[in-house]
C-alpha cells in the first residue's frame, strides 16, 4: 500500500469512490457529498490551498487508488480541521486501512498546525462511527454551521500532543 498527495490524475477514480460508497449506503441524495460540486475535481479543492488542507490518495500495490481521507480548515472551533471523505473501495476495508490513513490525517494536522479534528458523518455509516470513536472521536451536538444538512452525527479530538 502507498499513501500519497492527491493528484489530477485520481479525481475520476476517487470521486467514483466516494459516490459508491454512499449510494451504498442509501446517502446518495442532497445534503450529502454525493452532490458536492468539488467531488470531481478533489485535486484543486485540495491543492488550491496548500497551507492548509490536505488530502491523501491511498493505492494498492498494482497503482490502483483504493481510497482517501483529507483535511481542511474549519472555523467552527479554534485551531480545528474538518476530516473530509474518509473513504475506502470495498476492496480495501476491513484491513485496518481506515486507521492507517486517519492516523496519517492527524499527523498533517498537527504538522500544519492544528489542534484538534471535527468530522461530521451519517448514522447509517455504522462501521465509520466504530471507527471513529475507536480512533478517539467524541460525539458532540450538531453545530449551527453545519452545511451537509443530511448529516446527522458529528465529532471531535484534540490531537495536540
Amino acid at each position: 500500500m502507498l499513501t500519497r498527495p492527491i493528484s489530477e490524475k485520481d479525481d475520476k477514480a476517487i470521486a467514483q469512490i466516494i459516490r459508491d460508497n454512499l449510494k451504498a449506503y442509501k446517502l446518495d441524495i442532497q445534503g450529502t457529498a454525493y452532490f458536492d460540486e468539488c467531488l470531481d475535481h478533489l485535486s484543486s479543492y485540495y491543492l488550491k490551498d496548500a497551507s492548509g488542507s490536505f488530502y491523501y490518495i491511498l493505492e494498492d500495490d498494482d497503482g490502483r487508488v483504493i481510497g482517501g481521507a483529507g483535511i481542511a480548515e474549519i472555523d467552527y472551533f479554534d485551531q480545528c480541521a474538518e476530516l473530509q471523505k474518509l473513504y475506502l473501495a470495498d476492496s480495501a476495508k476491513g484491513r485496518g486501512l481506515g486507521c492507517k490513513l486517519m492516523r496519517l490525517i492527524e499527523d498533517k494536522a498537527l504538522e500544519i498546525g492544528y489542534k484538534r479534528i471535527y468530522l461530521e458523518t451519517h448514522s447509517n455509516l455504522e462501521e465509520a462511527l466504530h471507527l471513529y470513536e475507536k480512533m478517539g472521536y467524541r460525539e458532540i451536538e450538531r453545530p449551527r454551521q453545519v452545511v451537509h444538512a443530511t448529516m446527522d452525527r458529528f465529532y471531535i479530538k484534540e490531537i495536540c500532543k
